[in-house]
């Protein structure tokens, strides 16, 4: 059996996202692999930063500080490192979750893609698709695909 030498894992902040970047890291450790945390996000959109503007008073809208995109990637990266991954790249991407992570893989030649299983037993992701079916759908590595619902592993 051969070692991974680059996990991805996308995440997007929900803890059931963290649940998968923890699993990650623990395959990444266990491997002395590279951990690769990814956030797909897509920009405001003109009504979204109007929305935006209104709930403060007409103020103009600014950006302080870092992204969301980013936060979720800081947690996630203090997560794995709890975990015991040592070395972790985070990436923030724009675009579609599935297209983004897909890409990133082949692009930085992940070895494994970590995804958690939420969506896969839901009505609207046995119709439309869900983003752990699809990458393993579309993946040219290994995909492992983590119970990160109900029941929290021991």
């Amino acid at each position: 059996m051969s070692s991974y030498a680059t996990v991805l894992v996308g995440t997007d902040g929900s803890e059931s996202s963290f649940r998968a970047v923890e699993r990650a890291a623990e395959v990444a450790r266990g491997s002395g692999a590279t951990l690769l945390l990814a956030c797909a996000y897509r920009p405001m959109s003109p009504r979204e930063i109007q929305d935006a503007q209104d709930a403060l008073g007409g103020e103009a809208y600014k950006v302080a500080g870092s992204t969301p995109a980013e936060d979720v990637l800081r947690d996630a990266a203090d997560r794995a490192r709890s975990t015991g991954a040592v070395e972790i790249e985070t990436l923030a991407v724009e675009g579609d979750p599935v297209d983004e992570l897909i890409r990133l893989a082949e692009r930085r030649g992940a070895d494994l893609v970590v995804v958690g299983n939420r969506g896969l037993n839901s009505l609207a992701g046995r119709l439309l698709g869900s983003v752990p079916a699809n990458i393993s759908q579309r993946a040219t590595c290994d995909v492992l695909v983590v119970h990160t619902t109900g029941r929290k592993r021991r």
